[in-house]
């Protein structure tokens, strides 16, 4: 089912499938929400990431919208959307930077409307970066990356976070260097938890269904209460 189109930004969260715009700090960001069944919904909602805009990298990424859909399965609802410069955002891509003010601008909007739930970040690629780097920050209560770019990106001045972790690396990632994801990890004086699929490359090609799968079985602890409750 396409998304409803929704002129301005919405004073309310989205109760099916949409397609906005909202005010980002350097102009419109083209985002998507979902809800997640209403017998099954959570108090929480979560905002994925795509990868780099320069290499193609948009909110439709296969790996994105899989994320997407695990944790909306898994009962949150979700939002995905467009960085500066990339689709109908408006905007020029800032190695990061902006890119981590486009978050925060659409956590922002999450938060105003839904004060009380959890606020999950997710990510792939670049953008496992981009919230990575953002989750202190953003006081995330949840985080999941996927192909984290470790050794492609400056990492290691990044405050990590405490929150509950989850990081999925494909062990013949052919774009980020699997050991170099490893190595970092092994650093890391609380470790998040880590998901190494084999015969897998960065795009997940032929293993986006186990990706899903991981993805569900890893969070499941960390769950916010049902909404109904």
């Amino acid at each position: 089912m396409n998304p409803v189109i929704i002129p301005t930004q919405p004073d309310d969260f989205p109760e099916q499938a949409a397609s906005f715009a909202l005010d980002g700090p350097a102009g419109k960001l083209e985002a998507v929400s979902d809800v997640a069944v209403p017998e099954e919904a959570r108090r929480g909602t979560a905002i994925i990431c795509h990868p780099h805009p320069l290499q193609g990298g948009t909110m439709h990424n296969k790996v994105v919208t899989m994320v997407e859909r695990s944790l909306r399965e898994s009962g949150l609802d979700t939002v995905r959307f467009n960085f500066r410069g990339t689709g109908e955002s408006e905007g020029t891509y800032d190695h990061g930077n902006g890119e981590g003010d486009d978050l925060a601008a659409v956590a922002a909007w999450v938060r105003s409307l839904r004060p009380d739930d959890a606020l999950w970040l997710a990510g792939f690629s670049f953008g496992s970066y981009v919230s990575i780097r953002n989750a202190v920050r953003l006081h995330a209560d949840a985080l999941i990356s996927i192909a984290p770019p470790a050794g492609r990106w400056p990492f290691e001045d990044i405050q990590l976070p405490t929150c509950p972790w989850l990081v999925v690396q494909g062990e013949e990632d052919e774009i980020v260097d699997p050991q170099a994801v490893f190595d970092w990890i092994d650093g890391m004086r609380k470790k998040p938890e880590l998901v190494r699929m084999p015969e897998t490359s960065h795009f997940f090609h032929r293993r986006l269904m186990d990706l899903r799968g991981a993805i569900k079985h890893a969070v499941q602890p960390w769950l916010p209460p049902l909404r109904q409750d």
